[in-house]
C-alpha cells in the first residue's frame, strides 16, 4: 500500500461525491487509509474566504493539492471531489501531488442536462433564475480533461458500476 491521490473533477452535481464514497468505501475495506477533500467541505475549512472567480478558483485547487501531497506522501489514498474547472490549475495540482505519488485522474462526466436534473443543491437553478453567477457549466466554463487516467459516464452506469471502473483502474 502506498500513498496516491484520485482526483475526481467534473461539474456540479455530475456524481464526484458520491464516487468518492464508493471508491473510498472500498478501498477502506481492504485496508488502505484513505482522506477526503469534497469541494463542500474543503470551501467551508481550508478555502474558507476565497470566492468563486478563476484567481480563487485557482487557489482553492492549489490548497487541495498541497495538503493531498502531504498526505500521499504519507501513505494516505486521498480521494478529492472537486470540480476543479480549468485544466491548467489540474495540471498543476498533478504536478505538486505527483513529487509525493501517484496522481489518478477521473473526471465524472455527465452532460449538463442530467446535472441540471439532478441540482441537488439547487444551485443551477439559483444561476438559470438569475439569482447567483460564476455558476460552473452555465455562466462559468468547465474545461473537460482531454487526457485523464479515467473517464465514467455517471448518467447512464449505477452509481456502484461507476466506482467499480475507477476501482478496475486503480487496482
Amino acid at each position: 500500500m502506498g500513498g496516491k491521490c484520485i482526483w475526481i473533477t467534473g461539474l456540479p452535481g455530475s456524481g464526484k461525491t458520491t464516487l468518492a464514497r464508493l471508491v473510498g468505501a472500498e478501498l477502506e475495506r481492504r485496508g488502505e487509509p484513505v482522506s477526503y477533500f469534497d469541494g463542500d467541505i474543503v470551501r467551508a475549512s481550508l478555502s474558507a474566504g476565497l470566492g468563486f472567480g478563476r484567481k480563487d478558483r485557482d487557489e482553492n485547487v492549489m490548497r487541495v493539492a498541497n495538503a493531498a501531497a502531504r498526505l500521499v506522501a504519507e501513505g494516505q489514498v486521498v480521494i478529492v471531489s472537486l470540480v476543479s474547472p480549468y485544466r491548467e490549475a489540474r495540471r498543476r495540482a498533478r504536478r505538486v501531488v505527483s513529487a509525493a505519488g501517484p496522481f489518478i485522474e477521473v473526471h465524472a462526466d455527465s452532460p449538463l442536462a442530467t446535472c441540471v436534473a439532478r441540482d441537488p443543491k439547487g444551485l443551477y437553478a439559483r444561476a438559470l433564475a438569475g439569482l447567483v453567477t460564476g455558476v460552473t457549466g452555465i455562466d462559468d466554463p468547465y474545461e473537460p480533461p482531454l487526457s485523464c487516467e479515467v473517464v465514467v459516464c455517471t448518467d447512464g452506469p449505477s452509481e456502484q458500476q461507476s466506482a467499480d471502473v475507477v476501482l478496475a483502474r486503480i487496482g
